[in-house]
């Protein structure tokens, strides 16, 4: 099977599999796991900032750091796209009961002057501004990267007006392949940011949440309360302290194939246009809104799998169990279909 709904979906490869039963366990909730505690240690060095906490998946991470930035009342500012708010079951408003003020932008991104719009004023009828949230890459905006030099102006205004910004960094590393900026430069601009291990990256589970010592040491906190405290965790943090050893500059890889399927996509007669792509996501846009599930159907019988993305919208995900045959496989059942 040729499985394109997403880059959640990969496996541990046998080298990942050997680190991860070979690897040192003991206690997280009391800190005494060697294994979690070198993923953690490892992952605040890279990008430089202070220290990080591994929890169980990037919504938790998301999740814990919108509680430690925002009062209960309070009001994060993002796009209407994003994962925090679409993706993550209501845990805005349930885990901290914060208003969410969403904002329309280019697939997915904001830039400082959306910002600057919807800063609430110093008035009773207003929740307070508390929290602004980036997401890099952007899902459903086709795996768009953000500009760094927007990201700059952003963190500017916002530490201007002693906001904090996060960023929901899922596939991170997809953007960092491929930007050229330095990741601790990059990552400078922000008070927390949450990485996923389990997409692109290839590890079975978690996300890491990073920032500084302080903001790590309320986020324990709270991944406590959310129930997220695992005992031997280190067996699963193998995995992911791996991929980030050796996962990252095969990225490029996913991205090659990407770019090949767009290629394809936008050559179909019954394709009306595909989301110019970035990285590994691929969007495309059928002329007829009512073949979507015809083409997904279609697909299915030759064992390749994607997945609906809104009316009309197809999603194709490269990773890195997609090979180059697997891609032209998929090319020639494409280029077969009468739809």
């Amino acid at each position: 099977m040729i499985d394109f709904r997403s880059d959640t979906v990969t496996r541990p490869s046998a080298g990942m599999k050997d680190a991860m039963f070979s690897s040192p366990v003991g206690d997280d909730v009391f800190m005494e796991d060697p294994t979690v505690n070198e993923l953690e240690q490892y992952a605040a060095e890279l990008f430089g900032m202070e220290k990080a906490i591994y929890c169980c998946s990037g919504t938790q991470t998301n999740q814990i750091a919108i509680n430690v930035h925002v009062q209960s009342g309070g009001e994060i500012i993002t796009n209407v796209e994003s994962h925090i708010y679409k993706y993550e079951g209501g845990g805005i408003a349930k885990n901290t009961g914060a208003s969410v003020r969403l904002i329309h932008g280019n697939r997915g991104r904001l830039t400082v002057d959306d910002v600057k719009k919807w800063i609430n004023p110093d008035d009773v009828h207003y929740p307070v501004t508390q929290l602004v949230s980036l997401e890099d890459t952007s899902n459903r905006g086709g795996g768009a990267i953000y500009d760094f030099e927007e990201i700059k102006k952003i963190n500017a205004f916002c530490k201007a007006n002693a906001l904090p910004l996060h960023l929901d960094g899922a596939r991170l590393m997809n953007a960092m392949v491929e930007n050229g900026v330095d990741l601790k430069e990059y990552a400078a601009e922000f008070d927390s940011i949450s990485l996923c291990l389990s997409k692109g990256l290839g590890a079975p589970v978690g996300s890491l949440l990073i920032g500084n010592q302080y903001f790590i040491k309320q986020a324990r906190r709270v991944r406590k309360v959310f129930g997220g405290g695992m005992r031997q965790a280190g067996i699963i943090a193998a995995g992911g302290l791996y991929a980030l050893k050796n996962n990252v500059t095969r990225l490029k890889n996913d991205h090659k194939h990407a770019k090949t399927l767009e290629s394809t996509l936008n050559g179909l007669t019954w394709v009306k246009e595909v989301v110019p792509v970035e990285t590994n996501i691929v969007v495309a846009v059928l002329k007829d809104e009512s073949k979507r599930d015809i083409v997904i159907g279609e697909l299915a019988k030759y064992d390749i799998k994607i997945m609906a993305f809104g009316p009309g919208m197809l999603r194709f995900v490269t990773h890195l169990d997609i090979s180059s045959s697997d891609v032209d496989r998929t090319i020639d059942v494409l280029n077969k279909l009468s739809v």
